[in-house]
């Protein structure tokens, strides 16, 4: 990544959780993945239409999901973190082929890593402009728009606001790693995201620094630095990656990383959340969300559940 930003070359990057296999693609080159991101898309050919899109869920069981839950409170309680985000695979059966879901799906980054895994993200990581400015919009807080007063039920909660306060002031800690003149320009602003099946609410805010004109020479360090992301690990964050591992029990892969586009001149990056991997067993849904010492296991599970979607619609 250092020098292909120091050559200015355009090159599209998939960035696993904890780095262990990165992926980098110049642009120039033929590329094996489809994406769309950063003003840059590569379809894959249309699939066969099967008709009505089916989605059924097979969500991971409640104390599967439970028994992790209570680790992760542990911690919380000895006080080794304030926040985890915590997560677990799901099966999901559908009659939809991956070229199919990457072609209807509305969201602002999507990736096709045929035979691997799909991603259509609503969260951005960082965009790094042409002149040197990083921002991160932190995503924390969602609720399904039927809820009645959901706006102000979602910002108004303090568990809520105490995980999306915790992320924020985590994010702007990073950021301060690797950029000057770090400040938050916007707090807790709320969007909407549309799925097959409900339109949800989420929170998000933006951070901002300054990385000065050299930033492209040294585009793997910025991010070598920032990952894993604040926002899909908690805080601290080198204590709760090992609880993290503890809790969850299997292996993350590329679900929670970062994939981006360097078009030469700017950046454009996403975390890899709503997440499918093609397994021996068939699709796995990756999802969860953050636990502080106030999450009740039942509502948290819940939350789960309403992030196993596609923005099919």
């Amino acid at each position: 990544m250092n020098r292909l930003g120091k050559d200015r070359e355009p090159f599209l990057f998939v960035l696993d959780y904890l780095l262990q296999e990165p992926l980098i693609y110049p642009l120039s080159d033929a590329c094996p993945v489809y994406f769309s991101m950063g003003g840059y898309e590569r379809n894959p050919p249309p699939a066969e239409r099967v008709g009505e899109p089916l989605f059924h869920v097979r969500s991971v069981p409640y104390e599967a999901y439970r028994k992790g839950f209570v680790k992760v409170m542990d911690h919380l309680k000895q006080g080794n973190s304030y926040l985890v985000n915590y997560t677990q695979p799901s099966h999901v059966e559908t009659n939809l082929a991956p070229a199919d879901i990457f072609l209807r799906s509305r969201a602002p980054y999507k990736l096709w890593v045929p035979g691997r895994f799909l991603v259509f993200s609503p969260e951005c990581f960082v965009r790094i402009e042409a002149g040197g400015s990083i921002h991160s919009f932190p995503m924390k807080g969602t609720i399904d728009v039927a809820i009645p007063d959901a706006q102000q039920v979602l910002l108004s909660d303090p568990k809520e606001t105490a995980e999306h306060y915790t992320i924020v002031d985590l994010i702007r800690n990073d950021l301060s790693k690797v950029a000057r003149q770090v400040r938050v320009e916007r707090l807790r602003y709320v969007e909407q995201v549309r799925t097959q099946q409900r339109t949800l609410l989420q929170v998000s805010s933006e951070i901002r620094g300054e990385l000065g004109g050299d930033f492209a020479a040294r585009l793997g360090c910025i991010f070598q630095a920032l990952l894993p992301a604040g926002s899909v690990t908690g805080a601290p964050k080198d204590k709760t990656v090992e609880i993290i591992e503890e809790a969850e029990g299997y292996k993350r892969g590329y679900y929670t990383g970062v994939m981006g586009v360097f078009d030469g001149c700017r950046l454009d990056s996403a975390v890899m959340i709503r997440f499918m991997e093609h397994t021996p067993q068939g699709w796995v849904y990756k999802s969860g969300g953050g636990i502080t010492a106030q999450s009740d296991v039942l509502r948290e599970y819940q939350e789960l559940k309403e992030k196993i979607y596609v923005p099919v619609f």
